[in-house]
């Protein structure tokens, strides 16, 4: 009698592994939002069709699968802003200038943390607090910004609490958008950031709170947004935000990620 036995090799746990991630983060892209409805019910159309095929139920058989037959075109245009999102968030965290970064695909890292200048932001935040003026502060750590940032006006200026208040004065023609900073400096003003597509956000989330979780959503930038409304302070990161932080938080959590 010979028996039979499944040899899996280094290559085909690579091949699990790479498929599984692809798959979790494709996940984390569309939750919350209209596409991850949309990606149930083709599932379920699928298994239904799988169903009516082992119960040889010829009819609804071949219908469903001349429907599930064009699915890639489907697909492509169903999904076509959930693709440009996906490839933006693999050219922003992957990608460092013209060539792919081995050390971000894999999670390593030999850089030290970006070193910004806290006192100066959180002096100029806790003013727009007091003021209920509105800002938006994109802060970056490994991803790519350099796209956005081409959407504004370019600055490449020192960070200093005065510049910040300066920028989001709303007589400013820079007020209107993000901004930038990296490292040291605030790379640019008046930047346009891709807006969340989740459906489950509280209505009291104006467009300022949406493009700071759209921007945290495809980079692993920290966000800071204060409400104009209400002066509270939020931040969003990895696709989270948090609403109402305290100064203390916001200032350990800087120190956490950039001190």
């Amino acid at each position: 009698m010979i028996s039979t036995f499944i040899h899996i090799r280094l290559l085909d746990i690579i091949d699990i592994f790479l498929v599984a991630l692809l798959f979790y983060q494709l996940y984390m892209l569309i939750r919350g939002t209209v596409a991850y409805s949309i990606t149930l019910g083709i599932v379920a159309i699928y298994i239904f069709w799988w169903v009516v095929r082992t119960m040889q139920m010829e009819l609804l058989s071949t219908i469903l699968g001349s429907v599930l037959g064009v699915g890639v075109i489907a697909l492509i245009i169903v999904f076509q802003q959930e693709i440009r999102r996906f490839l933006i968030y693999v050219g922003s965290r992957y990608v460092d200038g013209n060539r792919i970064s081995f050390e971000k695909l894999l999670n390593i890292s030999f850089d030290t943390k970006p070193q910004i200048k806290i006192r100066s932001i959180l002096k100029a935040v806790m003013q727009f607090s007091l003021e209920k003026t509105g800002a938006l502060i994109v802060i970056k750590k490994k991803s790519n910004l350099d796209m956005f940032a081409q959407t504004g006006d370019v600055l490449n200026a020192e960070t200093s609490s005065r510049l910040f208040i300066a920028i989001f004065n709303k007589t400013s023609p820079l007020h209107d958008g993000a901004v930038i900073v990296e490292n040291d400096k605030v790379k640019a003003a008046r930047v346009i950031l891709p807006v969340t597509e989740k459906m489950d956000l509280p209505p009291e989330y104006g467009l300022r709170h949406r493009a700071g979780l759209g921007i945290s959503e495809i980079t692993d930038s920290l966000v800071i947004i204060v409400s104009e409304e209400t002066g509270q302070i939020s931040i969003s990161e990895n696709g989270i935000l948090q609403k109402n932080i305290p100064s203390r938080t916001l200032k350990q959590k800087l120190e956490e990620d950039f001190s």
